[in-house]
């Protein structure tokens, strides 16, 4: 038994609309955070496109908001920028995972402060 033409188109597009406002929020978000992260690099694109993978073009569609990263870029992207680490998981709505990034990262900064300050002591390290 074999499909009809109509069939398979209906069945092939199920699915794949993203609406419009959804998509260019998500680009735009990451335009944003592409340019606090990166946009005072004289290279962005070649640094940005150099991290991913991605071609350079790809990645200045990102940078122009006419797209967004696909989800390998995307993790890449998290794994060197804590901008757009916290922007994903703004938007996820982990606010608790965004609140354990800050106390881990309040706690390195204690003990990088009280090593200093033993080491100005002359105390050993331990």
């Amino acid at each position: 038994m074999s499909f009809s033409k109509k069939a398979r188109n209906l069945r092939a597009n199920e699915g794949k609309e993203v609406p419009a406002e959804a998509g260019k929020s998500f680009a735009s978000a990451i335009a944003g955070a592409l340019e606090e992260e990166f946009g005072d690099t004289p290279s962005k694109v070649k640094v940005v496109a150099r991290l991913t993978g991605a071609n350079e073009k790809t990645v200045k569609n990102w940078f122009y908001a006419r797209n967004g990263p696909s989800g390998e870029s995307l993790v890449e992207l998290m794994r060197h920028s804590s901008v757009i680490l916290h922007l994903i998981l703004n938007m996820a709505g982990h606010d608790e995972l965004l609140e354990a990034l800050k106390i881990a990262a309040a706690r390195d900064q204690l003990r990088s402060a009280l090593s200093t300050l033993g080491e100005l002591l002359g105390e050993p390290r331990a």
